[in-house]
């Protein structure tokens, strides 16, 4: 059953033996992915939750159709840590801190964030090494495990062209490492920074929350290096900029535009979601009290209370419910409730109450399916097995829903199968070793060039590149 804390798997001597689970988790409290760096035992630990990436996407999509980057839009992966931070080590994958929705106050703060970001995107900035060998490695491995995703996805369509365009992803992870966390020269910082006022003039956006974010970077870097965020030391001569950039800002037309109503108030909701999933919930009370009776302020009390209370909590959340009946995310964290309680045959319709809404969203449809698999009625695996495969096809790095769907199998007597489906998750955890041993008991059990068959060979056949394993 997944659970409240970081999913941690330690590293062996290679890098390239074993990454860790791209776990697909619809919420916070889920298995969170930490990918460690070699170097000083830090790690760079990835977090699913709907909610964030749709807002954040909705943020983006303007800014990046602006850009001219919308064709190969890259995909905003949520990093689990409060320091205001954002990268991009490729065109492919912008990776933005929770710390950087946490703290900012309006959407205009992110939204800047990701319109500076976007700069260095379209101007092919990313061509000089940000900050050590270690952070370097941190962005190879993940390239690695998100190859590996691909490389699965291609085995899942019995496709050896996509199993080896993953291989590619991977194969080119090594030179992406070496080209991360770039360290910009000032013009490439300037030149993204115009081009995020550009991106805002052309969406009718104002600049204020750019301004605002080079104001905290400036504050940053009053203090010591040791203190700073890692987004200001990154950044260099905020204050310059901020000056060089203010005058031009505050001649948009744009500039006083209000925020959008509905995009701050769901960023005010994110918010307080990320606060109350991160925080302890005695923190939670005192940052959003019980005489406070906002939206947000009610959210976060009942994450907090479900992260005290479990399936205890399901009248403050019903409670919750009844002010936004048509707020999937309330289900979702109905159904996360009685999970974490113990009852996921309970968990079953408030999480099809959450697919009513949105019927696409891959972690919702994992929700259900995790939850119709340890119902322990074997009458709902069939449909476990169907919605757990939709999940990992819009999914494709769904650690989560291959482990689900082995069980379903392995319950309904299809051992071959199940093997197959675990062969596919460790590739997707980079235990590609482990992966190759039941992918090949599955091919003793399965008829020579089917499809399956051509799946597990797939797998079976892949060589991982050799990363450095950076002296151990």
């Amino acid at each position: 059953m997944p659970g409240s804390a970081i999913l941690k798997i330690d590293f062996p001597r290679s890098l390239a033996r074993k990454a860790v689970a791209l776990a697909c988790a619809s919420a916070l409290a889920l298995p969170l992915v930490s990918v460690p760096a070699v170097a000083q035992g830090r790690s760079l630990p990835l977090v699913r939750d709907a909610e964030t990436e749709h807002l954040l996407k909705d943020y983006a999509t303007p800014i990046f159709k602006a850009a001219g980057i919308s064709n190969s839009e890259p995909e905003i992966i949520l990093v689990n840590d409060k320091s205001f931070n954002a990268f991009v080590p490729d065109s492919r994958r912008m990776f933005i801190n929770i710390g950087v929705i946490m703290e900012s106050e309006t959407p205009g703060e992110v939204i800047g964030v990701i319109a500076h970001e976007s700069g260095h995107i379209a101007g092919r900035h990313l061509v000089r090494l940000r900050a050590a060998a270690a952070n370097a490695q941190i962005i190879s491995v993940i390239g690695m495990i998100l190859g590996a995703g691909a490389a699965a996805a291609g085995a899942a369509s019995g496709s050896g062209e996509v199993a080896s365009g993953g291989g590619a992803v991977i194969m080119g992870s090594g030179s992406v490492g070496q080209r991360s966390f770039l360290s910009y020269q000032r013009g490439e910082e300037a030149a993204a920074d115009r081009a995020a006022l550009k991106y805002l003039s052309a969406t009718g956006q104002s600049p204020r929350g750019l301004l605002k974010t080079f104001e905290r970077m400036s504050e940053q870097q009053m203090f010591t290096r040791k203190y700073a965020d890692p987004y200001a030391q990154s950044h260099p001569m905020a204050q310059d900029r901020y000056n060089s950039l203010a005058t031009d800002a505050q001649k948009s037309k744009y500039f006083n535009q209000p925020e959008d109503y509905v995009l701050q108030y769901r960023h005010d909701m994110v918010r307080a979601k990320l606060f109350a999933f991160t925080s302890h919930p005695s923190a939670t009370l005192r940052a959003y009290p019980r005489s406070d009776k906002s939206p947000q302020a009610q959210y976060a009390r009942a994450i907090a209370a479900m992260k005290s209370r479990g399936k205890g909590a399901v009248k403050e959340i019903d409670a919750l419910i009844r002010t936004q009946p048509n707020n999937p995310y309330y289900y979702e964290l109905k159904g996360q409730a009685l999970i974490e309680g113990g009852d996921p045959k309970g968990a079953i319709a408030p999480f099809r109450k959450a697919l009513s809404f949105k019927p696409t969203e891959p972690q919702f449809l994992t929700w259900l399916g995790y939850a119709l698999v340890a119902s322990n009625d074997k009458s709902n695996l069939p449909e476990a097995e169907r919605i757990l495969k939709e999940a990992i096809q819009r999914d494709q790095n769904s650690g989560v829903a291959y482990s689900q769907l082995a069980i379903a199998h392995g319950r309904q007597g299809e051992r071959a199968e199940a093997d197959l489906a675990t062969a596919k998750g460790l590739m997707v955890s980079g235990d590609f070793q482990a992966a190759k041993r039941y992918a090949a008991r599955a091919q003793k059990s399965l008829k020579r060039g089917t499809p399956a068959w051509l799946q597990a060979d797939d797998i079976v056949a892949y060589n991982p590149p050799n990363l450095p394993n950076n002296g151990r």
